[in-house]
């Protein structure tokens, strides 16, 4: 394990941040992760930063944050961070590290900064038993750090004004929306577990995390997401919806809506929707802006979207999660659990047998026994290449459901299975399955 601080070459000097660094790590990554956008953007940025380093965070500490500081200036000239978390796969809970807020100064790039902070980050995720690292970022740059692009990334639907449902003339708001409270928690909690359950993979929260969510980062941070819950007119509540507190490119959109089983969302949707529009309006008037067009950001699928087909002529599709497994058999070992159900609901239950699976550098063993599976490392050589092969890290897609055997074959000839037998069982085990993340940040 890297001791910090470590002197580097140039007189730069890798280190923990710490609560005095919050102002200056702001205004640093507000300049260059927003330098050619609005004030406004440049605040919400640097307030993020701040929720992260300067103030109380359920996961996140000071020291989770590097900076390498140019000794001879005493100024910041890159920084990167290391937000802990937890997600479930189809229920089953794992420890996820999100490196997040990657920036050098155009001054010191091409010198490997990130490259040498990603190595200690990674240290860090080994010790706390991170099993998966998760980060947000521009195209192909973090495949350099051993990280494949494999989950879906966002996901928006748009509709305007004139498309917003309509009250029929004399008739009531069915349903009130109001601001969260904290006893509302436990309820907004239990509702997004449950409507998530379409998703393969979930970010958990606990009551510490809601809370956070709930009031715990400044009002103007980037990452912020009013609460507000969904009630009947006697004040029952049946549902939840998340929305940042500005608008975006003159829309204001809606980061999550979830409601309770058992309640229709043909019946809700359209409050929920003329609730965001006048949201909208108000954000708009207090930026001294307009807001024309309202936005569903719930991924690729959602029931929102069925109920409003005819009202969302805009389809922004997803982009990707850069995810990295560094120990694949150690994660599918976690999640043997799931992929045993899935066989034993297949056509191939109760299997007994094994194949191998070669990733060309290295390589999988999938042992069965009447169904019950384990999964070894195994080295291919040129004179045993295994029963299919997965080229890089294409194999993650079929792991985390973001693309079919037959997608991955089609993009990738060096991609093959042998056997039919190990293609049922693959394609049993790994069905493609979106999922519509909202990360602790």
């Amino acid at each position: 394990m890297t001791t910090l601080p470590v002197t580097l070459a140039d007189q730069l000097v890798l280190r923990c941040a710490t609560p005095a660094d919050a102002d200056a790590l702001a205004a640093f990554n507000a300049g260059i992760h927003a330098a050619e956008d609005p004030e406004p953007v440049k605040e919400r940025l640097a307030a993020w930063t701040r929720d992260l380093v300067g103030r109380p965070h359920p996961t996140v500490a000071p020291e989770d944050t590097l900076v390498v500081e140019d000794g001879a200036t005493g100024r910041i000239v890159s920084t990167t961070c290391l937000i802990n978390q937890t997600w479930t796969y189809a229920g089953i809970p794992f420890k996820v590290g999100r490196p997040e807020l990657v920036a050098t100064h155009a001054d010191y790039r091409n010198r490997g900064l990130v490259r040498r902070q990603f190595e200690i980050l990674h240290e860090w995720c080994a010790e706390r038993g991170q099993l998966v690292q998760a980060i947000t970022g521009i195209p192909w740059y973090y495949r350099q750090f051993g990280y494949e692009m494999t989950v879906n990334l966002g996901g928006t639907r748009i509709g305007f004004g004139h498309q917003v449902p309509g009250l029929k003339d004399g008739e009531s708001e069915p349903y009130a929306i109001r601001p969260a409270t904290p006893e509302d928690l436990a309820f907004i909690s239990e509702v997004d577990t449950v409507g998530h359950a379409r998703d393969l993979l979930y970010c958990q929260r606990d009551t510490e995390a809601w809370r956070f969510e709930l009031d715990g980062r400044q009002d103007h941070s980037m990452s912020r997401r009013v609460l507000a819950v969904i009630e009947t007119p006697n004040s029952d509540r049946v549902g939840y919806i998340a929305y940042p507190p500005y608008t975006l490119h003159n829309g204001q959109g809606l980061a999550a809506y979830e409601l309770k089983a058992g309640v229709s969302w043909l019946a809700v949707t359209p409050s929920v929707i003329r609730y965001l529009w006048a949201t909208g309006q108000t954000h708009a008037a207090a930026e001294g802006g307009t807001c024309g067009a309202w936005a569903l950001a719930l991924g690729e699928r959602h029931p929102a979207y069925q109920v409003l087909r005819g009202r969302l002529p805009v389809d922004w599709p997803p982009y990707a999660w850069y995810l990295r497994v560094p120990d694949l058999p150690a994660f599918l070992g976690v999640i043997t659990p799931v992929l045993e159900q899935r066989l034993a609901g297949s056509i191939a239950c109760g299997h007994t047998g094994e194949f191998r699976l070669s990733l060309y550098r290295s390589g999988l063993l999938f042992r069965f026994e009447r169904g019950a599976l384990t999964v070894e490392p195994w080295q291919p050589t040129p004179e045993s290449r295994g029963d299919g092969a997965f080229p890089d890290l294409t194999f993650l897609h079929l792991v985390f459901g973001h693309r079919t055997l037959d997608e991955i074959r089609q993009l990738r000839p060096d991609c093959y299975v042998d056997h039919d037998s190990v293609r049922v069982i693959l394609e049993a085990m790994f069905p493609k399955q979106v999922s519509d993340l909202w990360p602790m940040s």
